[in-house]
This record gives structure tokens, C-alpha cells and sequence, in this order.
């Protein structure tokens, strides 16, 4: 159903799920009713758009329903050792290995949804699980994102090669990328007490990271 609206329905061959009071009243969603909840052919519950979304628009806004104390398969990392759950409908949008969101954290620390991508309405919202979470451990089945760039396993950040990291930019969670650099930055300072490292040398591998990671 549209978020924060009453029930409607669904697109043509697709059926709406009954959402209890309590989650409808949450304020997790598009403030515009932007969205609702529809059944898919191969993975559930998905989050839908009901209007159109131009690149940079904010889709769904978060709100951190309780803190968690680890990492699973419905805990959002918002920090690099904080685990969340979210609520409302942020919950129900499936992964993609090639999304149409990308995660901003709004100033609550919670993720809000913005287009990468033209949304047109009737379009399942999705993003990357990697975009939010530096390790994902927890999904031994094969993707079933579909998308010719899927990568057959559900991975976390740090499993993403370079290129991937370089084409989320700008739409992944920034503590990410800080995560990426610490390591960086510690790997440097092993190499150095093994090996004298060049000034030359470490901005290389400085500047690698920063490609990657922006």
C-alpha cells in the first residue's frame, strides 16, 4: 500500500500484502506516498514506486526502529560497529546487484533511499546490501536479483571489487569507505615496518583506495 496512506491497488497481475496498523503508522517511507508494498514473482515482499523518481530524489526515508546488538539479515549497519533495524516499508525493498537507490544517512543515522537511477512508477525499488553493510554473511542461496551484473552471492562491501565500489560512489554509506581507508592505512603502516616503503609507494596505494572509495 502506499506508504503512510490507506490500502490500494496493485499493479496489473500483482497482489497487495496486508501491513499491520503499527507498521503503517511509522513514519519510515516516501513522505509523498511515493511507494507501496506488492508481492513478486521470485523473492516475496517488494517495495514498488507508484510515480516516477528523477536521479538524486529521495525515494523512502528512514527511521531506526531499535538498535541491534549484531549483525543479520535484516540489520542495517549505520556505523562501523552500530546495528539497526529499521522500520516501516525501508525493511521490505530487496537487494539488487545492479540498484535503482543508493543509501544517504539522514540526520537521525538512519538510511534514506535516493534514485541513482530514473524510477519510473511501477519500477521495484531496490538497492545493493553492500551499499549498507560492510560484511554479509547471512545468504547462502543464490542471488535472485536477476540483473545481468549479478554477482550470484549476496556480499557486503568488502567483498566488492574496485569498479563496483567506484560506480556506487556517492550512494553508499559513508562509513564504508572510512572502514576501506583505516585498513588501507593500517596495511601501509605493516608493509613500512616490514619493507621501507617510498613516499612515491604509499601515494600510490593511497591513491588506489581513493578511486575506489569516493
Amino acid at each position: 500500500m502506499p506508504c503512510g496512506r490507506s490500502p490500494a491497488w496493485g499493479t496489473a497481475g500483482s497482489s497487495l500484502i496486508s501491513v499491520p496498523a503499527g507498521l503503517i503508522l511509522q513514519r519510515a517511507g516516501d513522505v509523498n506516498g511515493g511507494c507501496e508494498i506488492q508481492r513478486t514473482d521470485a523473492k516475496g515482499a517488494g517495495v514498488f514506486a507508484t510515480r516516477s523518481f528523477q536521479v538524486g530524489e529521495t525515494v523512502m526515508v528512514g527511521v531506526i526502529d531499535r538498535e541491534l546488538d549484531h549483525n543479520h539479515s535484516h540489520a542495517s549497519q549505520v556505523s562501523e560497529r552500530r546495528f539497526v533495524l529499521h522500520g516501516g516499508l525501508i525493511t521490505k525493498v530487496n537487494h539488487s546487484c545492479e540498484p535503482n537507490c543508493g543509501v544517504h544517512l539522514n540526520a537521525s543515522g538512519a538510511h534514506d533511499f535516493v534514485a541513482r537511477q530514473p524510477i519510473a512508477a511501477g519500477q521495484e525499488i531496490t538497492f545493493d546490501y553492500a551499499m549498507r553493510n560492510y560484511s554479509v554473511e547471512y545468504f547462502a542461496a543464490h542471488c535472485q536479483c536477476g540483473s545481468p551484473r549479478c554477482r550470484d552471492r549476496i556480499t557486503g562491501w568488502k567483498d566488492l571489487p574496485a569498479e563496483r565500489k567506484a560506480d556506487y560512489r556517492g550512494f553508499v554509506a559513508p562509513y564504508l569507505t572510512d572502514i576501506d581507508n583505516q585498513r588501507a592505512t593500517k596495511q601501509v603502516g605493516q608493509v613500512a615496518r616490514i619493507e621501507p616503503v617510498s613516499p612515491q609507494q604509499t601515494g600510490q596505494i593511497l591513491n588506489v583506495v581513493r578511486v575506489a572509495t569516493e
